[in-house]
């Protein structure tokens, strides 16, 4: 049976499903995807399908031909944002990519003066939330640091979040479970500042270094049908992407 889109876009098919692989961490940096023939068979296609799909994947710096070793997995410079990494937990129970790890976890209580994280939490300047700091690393490197911050109904509902150490079970399963009230994901936006004095000691950035650091960051805001529950902002090591959310 063929795999095609609706519009017989097979190419535009194939990419997506090893996108996903690589994404999800089925397939790690280093390993091959199948071969031409492999992949025919697998989706029904022709071969000039599979070529269109491998250049897509290639011009997106997921892939790289490696001769004999056919095509593998790029080391990709596109990091893993928070409200993937849910979605992949979620998903496939994998907590982290191939060659990833988190260190520095921090828990603060701290008042929230930033207008915008405010406003996304029906929050009055000044009110104290629980703060969620990690830094994601891939092969030792840091990649990007997480912060996640929680308003007082959210840590109501879910007391584990003010506790120090990292979280075994991912806050929307606990808050679903005790209230019965879906979780769903705002929309994610992508925008560019200078890091602050703490993002680029996390990201073992020289401090000395005196000119402005850009960085991309990323926030987005959980909601239940009520009220929003949590705002996440995701800030990436300079040179750094994130992957396209879903």
């Amino acid at each position: 049976m063929a795999y095609r889109a609706p519009e017989g876009r097979g190419y535009a098919d194939v990419a997506a499903h090893f996108r996903e692989q690589i994404k999800d961490g089925e397939l790690a940096p280093g390993d091959s995807l199948p071969s031409v023939s492999e992949i025919r068979q697998q989706f029904g296609v022709a071969g000039k399908t599979v070529s269109r799909a491998l250049a897509v994947l290639k011009g997106e710096g997921l892939v790289v031909s490696r001769g004999a070793l056919g095509t593998v997995v790029a080391k990709t410079p596109l990091v893993t944002t928070g409200a993937n990494r849910l979605d992949r937990l979620n998903k496939s129970g994998r907590q982290y990519a191939p060659g990833e790890t988190s260190t520095g976890h921090q828990v603060i209580q701290r008042s929230i003066t930033d207008p915008e994280i405010c406003a996304a939490l029906e929050m009055e300047p000044h009110d104290e939330a629980v703060i969620r700091i990690r830094v994601f690393r891939q092969d030792g490197e840091p990649t990007s640091v997480g912060f996640s911050i929680y308003p007082p109904h959210t840590v109501a509902v879910v007391p584990e979040l003010a506790e120090e150490g990292q979280m075994t079970t991912q806050f929307d399963k606990l808050y679903e479970q005790r209230t019965g009230r879906a979780v769903s994901r705002g929309r994610m936006r992508y925008r560019s500042r200078h890091a602050t004095r703490d993002e680029m000691i996390a990201l073992e950035i020289d401090t000395s270094f005196q000119s402005a650091v850009p960085v991309l960051y990323t926030t987005v805001t959980y909601h239940d049908e009520e009220r929003p529950l949590t705002y996440w902002e995701d800030v990436y090591a300079p040179g750094l992407g994130a992957e396209e959310s879903d």
